[in-house]
């Protein structure tokens, strides 16, 4: 997994890039706040680590985006069960 990112600080824009393998996906649900539920991707890498969280929706949107070309990625598995997709 690559991660690109842009943080802001007081000089101005910084670009920041970190790669690593991921460890765990995690669903996260709360029976008390059902809107409150998040999709966890678990990383870690050698100079790194991290959570990156997507809401159900965001996982949707990702989805509806790539399932026209997902013939083109090879090893990839779709898991599905109760509802939630795992990617």
């Amino acid at each position: 997994m690559k991660l690109k990112l842009k943080k802001e600080n007081p000089d101005g824009v910084v670009r920041v890039e970190s790669s690593g393998d991921v460890k765990e996906i995690l669903i996260n649900e709360d029976m008390l706040h059902p809107n409150e539920e998040s999709i966890s991707v678990c990383y870690r890498g050698k100079n790194s680590s991290g959570i990156v969280d997507f809401t159900p929706e965001e996982i949707e949107e990702i989805y509806d985006a790539i399932k026209s070309r997902i013939h083109l990625i090879k090893g990839f598995k779709r898991l599905s069960g109760s509802g939630a997709k795992l990617f």
